[in-house]
């Protein structure tokens, strides 16, 4: 298990002795705590977070998923390309924003799983907040197990994430979209998901109704090229 010293010391102690062997990293940014947890602990660890006197989590504020296939990719070229003429961003073909129709991204390199579900935990009775990260350990069909049971609140969120990154959660009591349409196709944000979209939706006056057919729609990467310097922060500070 990999910990860094937190802000809060009791806090991480609380975290530790409640969960133990489960949590596989514990780590501080911005003054916050985040644990990570396997996908096959997630449901008993959400059930000791939420009912250990030490920890008492009673509420599941946020639960989304995160799709780390571009993680650090960097596609945009930054401030030591800027000069008095301009710059040119986008200079190297990593993102989805150039995706077309019916192409796919190339499979994730990083050294981390594909997809995860990230879960931020408020506990009343200490006044304690947590983020909880929880891996899904098969690319092909992202899964683990729902906290509906722990958190009844958490039934829209864990049913938004399915929607829009296609992650599954065992033994959720009415999982299906939320968001978009019942015929939708793909998940939206999923890395991969062409920012154009795969339809385009017309209305066509010869059949009087609405026609669905494949985007035609040119995908681009927007290049600033232009510096421009505002007269309102002239003289002014910090500007």
């Amino acid at each position: 298990m990999i910990v860094q010293q937190a802000l809060n010391p009791g806090l991480q102690a609380a975290l530790t002795a409640t969960l133990g062997e489960m949590i596989q990293s514990l780590s501080v940014a911005h003054e916050e705590i985040t644990l990570e947890v396997r996908a096959a602990d997630w449901l008993r660890a959400a059930v000791l977070l939420a009912q250990s006197e030490a920890t008492r989590f009673d509420q599941c504020v946020d639960l989304c998923g995160m799709d780390y296939l571009e993680y650090a990719q960097p596609e945009w070229a930054g401030e030591e390309s800027v000069s008095r003429t301009g710059y040119s961003r986008g200079v190297a073909p990593a993102s989805n924003g150039r995706l077309k129709f019916g192409e796919a991204m190339p499979p994730s390199t990083g050294d981390r799983p594909r997809f995860a579900v990230v879960a931020h935990l408020l506990s009343y009775t200490h006044n304690w907040r947590v983020r909880v990260r929880i891996p899904c350990p098969d690319e092909a069909q992202p899964e683990v197990p729902s906290v509906v049971s722990v958190w009844p609140g958490v039934n829209w969120f864990e049913r938004e994430a399915f929607d829009l990154f296609g992650i599954l959660f065992s033994d959720h009591p009415d999982m299906r979209r939320i968001l978009t349409d019942y015929g939708f196709v793909g998940h939206p944000m999923r890395k991969d998901f062409p920012l154009i979209g795969h339809v385009e939706v017309r209305f066509d006056p010869e059949k009087n109704r609405v026609v669905y057919e494949p985007v035609s729609i040119e995908p681009r990467v927007l290049v600033p090229r232009v510096q421009r310097h505002d007269s309102r922060y002239v003289g002014r500070t910090g500007k």
